[in-house]
């Protein structure tokens, strides 16, 4: 094996672990808000009574987010769509994340929980974008040299 196709196979694992990662909990806390959206935002301290209204507010982005989770999903077994797909998750994560920062400065600290959702948020989002604008060079390099 030469270090080229080493490299692409290191590349590859990178891509489709963080792909799936990114994929499995935008997926995993979208279902939950559809399926038990009480007990979500209960384990955030948030508690949504019987307003019908909030829930039905708050599961319309939920199904927003479960359609970017699989679109994040697809990347790791199409690895043609991949930039897509970390294009999706970086775009979905920062805006959550940046959204609660911004909200931090504005409207105060909430608690813990949130502010690690936050940083969460922040940091898959980052990674995501460096994991596109890594596939974007590889594809710039292997352009030049064809």
């Amino acid at each position: 094996m030469t270090i080229g196709n080493a490299m692409k196979i290191k590349n590859l694992r990178f891509t489709r672990g963080l792909l799936l990662l990114s994929g499995l909990v935008a997926v995993a806390i979208a279902a939950t808000i559809l399926v038990a959206p009480q007990a979500f935002y209960a384990s955030y301290d948030i508690e949504l009574g019987g307003n019908v209204d909030l829930v039905n507010e708050l599961k319309a982005p939920a199904g927003a987010l479960l359609v970017a989770g699989f679109l994040m999903l697809v990347g790791v077994v199409r690895t043609d769509f991949a930039p897509i797909s970390f294009g999706t998750a970086a775009a979905v994560y920062l805006s959550y994340g940046g959204s609660r920062l911004v909200s931090m400065l504005v409207d105060g600290m909430p608690n813990e929980s949130l502010v690690s959702a936050a940083l969460v948020e922040v940091l898959i989002g980052a990674v995501c974008l460096f994991g596109l604008t890594r596939l974007q060079r590889e594809k710039t390099i292997q352009s030049h040299h064809h």
